[in-house]
Order: structure tokens, then sequence, then C-alpha cells
């Protein structure tokens, strides 16, 4: 079956399940005149995509940068031609679409909040705590974001040759995405922290 063997079909599928259980649950369970709301859509799409572009993230910081260090210095070794050939534009593509899906979700679920969150609530005329704290996230989540299109993107399309480049420049661009891509790692922390916050509350 198509859905076992091919990882889109098993997205859709995903997908496809959770909208008739939303569906199903909603009609079953809540009141005739509760209906799904716009947000609780945007909130899905926000987590479901954001997990994807975290997931990828620690996956590259975690796994597959330090694995490709170790396959450079085992002169014996396959060596990373293949992770960098295969997997790591698949991986890029997930991971630059799925920050760009979580940053429109995120902006959609705040909607009217959006400018209060982005001024940490000034815009308004006063703070507060829910207020700057999703802020705080918000802000987090868009140095993120950039950094992916604007700085790891462009500089890994020199890495894997995706974009002309001297063996000079492609040093420096591995130094580069490898910086932004760590910046990201540690802003991750806290950005979900501060997500997180406002209905879970602070750790501490």
């Amino acid at each position: 079956m198509k859905i076992f063997t091919n990882h889109r079909y098993a997205l859709i599928t995903g997908i496809v399940l959770a909208l008739v259980l939303a569906f199903l649950l909603e009609h079953s369970l809540l009141p005739p005149d509760s209906m799904w709301s716009d947000k609780s859509l945007a909130r899905w799409v926000h987590i479901v995509s954001g997990v994807f572009w975290i997931g990828l993230l620690y996956y590259f910081n975690a796994v597959q940068t330090p694995a490709l260090a170790d396959a450079a210095a085992d002169k014996g070794g396959p060596g990373g031609a293949g992770v960098n050939k295969y997997v790591a534009p698949r991986a890029l593509f997930w991971f630059r679409w799925s920050a760009l899906a979580t940053w429109l979700a995120g902006a959609w679920l705040l909607s009217e909040k959006f400018v209060p969150a982005f001024t940490f609530g000034l815009a308004k005329g006063a703070s507060d705590y829910p207020t700057v704290v999703i802020g705080i996230g918000a802000w987090l989540g868009t140095i993120m974001l950039f950094n992916v299109w604007g700085v790891i993107w462009p500089n890994q399309k020199k890495i894997l040759g995706l974009k002309p480049a001297t063996d000079e420049e492609k040093v420096k661009a591995r130094k580069v995405a490898l910086y932004a891509s760590r910046t990201n790692f540690i802003l991750s922390i806290p950005m979900l922290m501060c997500m997180a916050a406002t209905s879970h509350g602070l750790p501490i």
C-alpha cells in the first residue's frame, strides 16, 4: 500500500485521519452550536508544522552535523557524500518550508494579537504576562525563520553544490550555516518554553 511505502501518502493520510476525527468528535461530543474555529485549525497547523521544523533542527544539530564531522575524520570510512547528496537536500526542503508554515500559522493564530505580541503589549498601552511571554516566543521564532531563509539555506546551497561556489566560499558557507543553525538550536529551547508558557506556565 502506498501509504506505507511513500512518505507523502502517509502524511496526507495522517492529515485526513486527524480531520475526520476532529469532525466526528466535534459533532458527537460538543453542543450543536459549538463549531471548530479557525483558531483551532491555526493552532493545529502551527503545532504540526512546528514539530516538523524543530524536529529537523534537532536532527541537523544533534545527529547529521556531528555524524558528518566524524565521517570526515574517518579517513578509511565511506565519508558523507551520500548524506550530502541524498539526505541533506530533502531534509532542508522540509526544514525551510515547515519553518515558513509554522511562522505563518503562528501569525494566523495571533491575528488581532499579532501587533501587541510583537510590541510586548506597548501597542495597546500596557504590558501583561501572557502578551510579553508570547511576544518573546514570537520574536525568537521570527529570528529563527530569518536564519533559515536568509542565512542557512543560501549557504547550504553553496555547500551542497546547488549554487556555484569556490572551495573558499564553501568553507566560509559551512561556518556561517553552522553558526546560524546552532543559534537556532539554542533559541529553540526558550522559544518553545515561551510558546507553551501561556497555557502551561514557566518551569520555575
